[in-house]
């Protein structure tokens, strides 16, 4: 399984990816289930769904607006440009040159976005010329996570963001977009932008036309989770508890050892990219019981174990203080949807 399938998306992201469709009265109930997310889960603000659930949501309202940019530009991304702007980039002779073929593209389609690909001091920017009030983060992050996604597969690796800037005010799912850009994003930015190293401009495309059929089958919904951070700190200790069972996770002090990093500064660095050693093992968690209660027959009673939990019980309220649902909750919305 890919590793974008096992995360987990707030369920804000799925309510701002049908707020267009909402605003033209469409219906949205019927999309949601075909994607097997719960409708009533949007009233449940500490609900998450599987990243694979979300990317099937992404299709299905691309292709009930006939728009792959969700109805967020007065001109629709028309089904197919997205295909398009990937076969764009793929002949280029490096990073750089998709890069600019992939902004005039959406230049193009485009009509109240566009973008700038510029280079100084050592440092390559994509900044984002829109005027007027500024537009929701899910319209700057939608537009940069395409632009980025796409070149990080075609580089075979992750552009590693050096600062993320965003007109809009900061979102209540500002983390997520901090794991998915950088932990340097910042809000209420005079102009939306990120910066990565120059140097990444001269590499060479990798990926080919039979590379190119696998990663549209899954785009573009994958691209919110596969290209995240994998480089921050927290990401690293995420990796390496998924590598272990639950019976072998270390307590913060060995963790540290193990790091060779004291324990003060491992404290530290995490608090600076906002988290910390026990919110990690929870969200960990959180991501394995959501995605085993969405894609495994196991009982409930299974998974707690699996967990690490003692029982049933203690499973059941620590799921609910995660996603404001109980397991069986859980599990009984997605066979209704």
């Amino acid at each position: 399984m890919e590793e974008w399938e096992k995360g987990t998306i707030a369920i804000s992201f799925v309510d701002e990816a049908l707020h267009s469709m909402r605003q033209r009265g469409m219906d949205t109930e019927s999309l949601l289930l075909e994607a097997g997310i719960a409708p009533r889960w949007l009233h449940e603000p500490h609900a998450r769904v599987a990243a694979a659930n979300y990317g099937r949501l992404w299709y299905l309202i691309a292709h009930a607006m006939d728009d792959e940019f969700f109805g967020m530009d007065s001109h629709p991304m028309r089904v197919g440009s997205f295909n398009m702007l990937c076969r764009s980039a793929l002949h280029s002779a490096n990073l750089g040159k998709a890069l600019e073929r992939m902004l005039v593209f959406l230049r193009l389609v485009l009509d109240d976005m566009s973008a700038t690909l510029t280079e100084q001091d050592g440092l390559a920017r994509i900044a984002i010329s829109d005027s007027g009030h500024p537009r929701r983060m899910f319209a700057y992050g939608t537009f940069l996570m395409i632009v980025h996604g796409i070149g990080s597969w075609l580089i075979g690796r992750r552009i590693q963001l050096l600062s993320a800037d965003f007109r809009c005010e900061e979102p209540l799912a500002s983390l997520d977009y901090k794991i998915r850009f950088c932990d340097q994003a910042r809000f209420s930015q005079p102009q939306t932008s990120i910066t990565f190293d120059a140097a990444c401009l001269a590499l060479p495309i990798v990926q080919n036309q039979r590379t190119l059929q696998p990663f549209l089958r899954e785009a573009p919904g994958n691209l919110l989770v596969k290209y995240s951070n994998h480089d921050s700190l927290a990401a690293t200790i995420r990796r390496r508890l998924r590598q272990l069972p639950l019976t072998e996770w270390s307590d913060f002090d060995s963790l540290s050892r193990q790091l060779n990093t004291p324990a003060s500064t491992l404290r530290r660095k995490l608090s600076q990219e906002g988290q910390s050693y026990q919110a990690i093992k929870d969200n960990l968690r959180r991501d394995l019981a959501i995605n085993y209660l969405s894609g495994s027959a196991r009982s409930i009673e299974e998974i707690a174990i699996s967990l690490g939990f003692a029982d049933s019980s203690a499973f059941h309220r620590a799921f609910k203080k995660w996603t404001g649902s109980s397991p069986g909750e859980h599990r009984r919305a997605l066979s209704e949807a």
